[in-house]
């Protein structure tokens, strides 16, 4: 089945990030949408009735229309889970993923895969608006919404379609990418890759797919983004702070507003670059697009300008508002190098000031896997609030505990750390002690940002 043979379709989970996202492009190609999801509200909420799709708030089989081309599903459901695609199967109507939708969609353009453990969101929203103002008109899937677009989804004429690529359960197996971004590579998602190696695997196998005529860009100062590149066949491009990669980066500082930092490439200095994101991980992922849209001889000065102005995505180090006199800022990071990049930048942003953070960890096996890792991730912050464990529905509950972790945190800081058991209770001890922080950032895969937003509204 094509894109082109699609007239209409339900899409279960909608409101996923990915799903709304393409949600969009398939509207704007005169498509017709609806689908469902739970009650709970998400930021895709507003997305969805802005561009005037219709869904269901709950998954009922009398929901399904017969005449339906296709159903597309999250993958966080299945015909064992959701009575909809029960019905579905047994109505005999076409099943796509959506990784295998967002397949069909990198067949029709140039394909470029923004991939990696960290980064994925920014790295990919930051090259569609790179491409966009410099003229290229893109198409992109990104899972977040860019701020500079009020939407998660470009529906461009252009040649190229960029997308956030996510390598858990193997998603990358249903892409053939002309070329590809990866920012990083750290093992992570324990309950799907058993070990370090399987993880890697699911990388190289996606990065021997580019064919010649493409670009591969990574991160020269990992040794395992370098071992992935390896095994590549096409154009291999390295970024970093590093001597010996391509794109050397050079003069980087830090200020209130954002970053500045210069950019070496075959010896001759490509300029200053700007940028509002904070921390160096943030200076990497615009590097990354920086070498990127030279090898695709892109107007290097409207690229220039498109990372000057670009102003971020939802829950990736956002400034949503003051409580008292502190600064709230909202942030996605679940895994412990994602942590320390964050804290590293808001330390380097705000000097001395007083930075607590509220820390909601995402999924038992994650928290039970890399626990001596989280404990250790905390240096640059003044005070940690840990909230009860946000489990998976895919996973077997327990087995750690925030209590644990608190414990850990405490025996490398004394008591630095404090467990606290849900949102409404870290609200109300905040609360209490409004005057004490300076910045406070809440992070966290699931429903941390809830923290930030109640307390905005005090």
């Amino acid at each position: 089945m094509k894109i082109k043979d699609l007239k209409k379709v339900y899409m279960v989970g909608i409101k996923g990030a990915g799903m709304t996202a393409v949600a969009e492009i398939l509207k704007a190609r005169g498509i017709e949408i609806s689908g469902s999801d739970t009650t709970e509200v998400f930021y895709t909420d507003a997305i969805l009735k802005k561009v005037g799709i219709v869904f269901f708030e709950t998954f009922q089989a009398c929901h399904l229309e017969a005449d339906v081309d296709a159903v597309i599903f999250s993958t966080a459901y299945s015909t064992e889970n959701n009575l909809e695609l029960k019905a579905s199967q047994e109505k005999n109507l076409p099943l796509i993923s959506y990784p295998e939708l967002l397949g069909m969609l990198f067949e029709e353009k140039l394909g470029i895969a923004v991939c990696g453990t960290h980064g994925k969101t920014t790295t990919s929203a930051i090259l569609a608006q790179a491409l966009l103002v410099a003229g290229a008109d893109p198409s992109a899937v990104v899972g977040s919404k860019v701020l500079d677009w009020n939407s998660s989804a470009l529906s461009g004429q252009g040649q190229y379609f960029v997308a956030e690529s996510d390598e858990y359960q193997n998603k990358l197996r249903f892409y053939d990418p002309w070329s590809v971004i990866l920012t990083s590579v750290d093992w992570d998602h324990p309950d799907f890759f058993p070990d370090f190696d399987s993880y890697k695997k699911v990388f190289k196998d996606f990065v021997v797919k580019i064919p010649k005529t493409g670009f591969l860009t990574v991160w020269g100062d990992s040794r395992n983004c370098l071992e992935i590149a390896d095994v590549a066949n096409c154009n291999v491009l390295t970024y970093g702070f590093g001597e010996e990669n391509d794109y050397k980066i050079i003069n980087h500082q830090t200020h209130l507003e954002g970053q500045n930092f210069e950019v070496i490439f075959k010896e001759k200095n490509l300029g200053i670059f700007q940028t509002t994101l904070s921390g160096k991980h943030n200076v990497l992922n615009c590097t990354a697009v920086i070498a990127l849209c030279n090898a695709m001889q892109l107007d290097l000065e409207k690229v220039r300008t498109g990372l000057k102005v670009f102003q971020g995505t939802e829950r990736r180090f956002q400034q949503i508002g003051m409580f008292d006199l502190s600064i709230l800022i909202d942030d996605y990071a679940h895994h412990p190098d994602e942590i320390k990049a964050t804290l590293s930048g808001a330390r380097a942003r705000y000097g001395n000031k007083k930075i607590w953070t509220v820390f909601h960890p995402h999924t038992f096996t994650r928290t039970k896997t890399f626990l001596q890792d989280f404990a250790q991730s905390f240096d640059d912050a003044d005070a940690v609030i840990v909230i009860d464990i946000y489990g998976s529905a895919r996973e077997q509950q327990g087995g750690v505990s925030s209590l644990e972790l608190v414990k850990l945190i405490n025996k490398y800081h004394h008591d630095k750390a404090e467990y606290i058991e849900d949102i409404e209770k870290a609200v109300e001890y905040l609360r209490e002690r409004a005057g004490n922080f300076d910045v406070l950032i809440t992070m966290g895969a699931g429903d941390v940002w809830k923290v930030a937003r109640k307390l905005l509204n005090c």
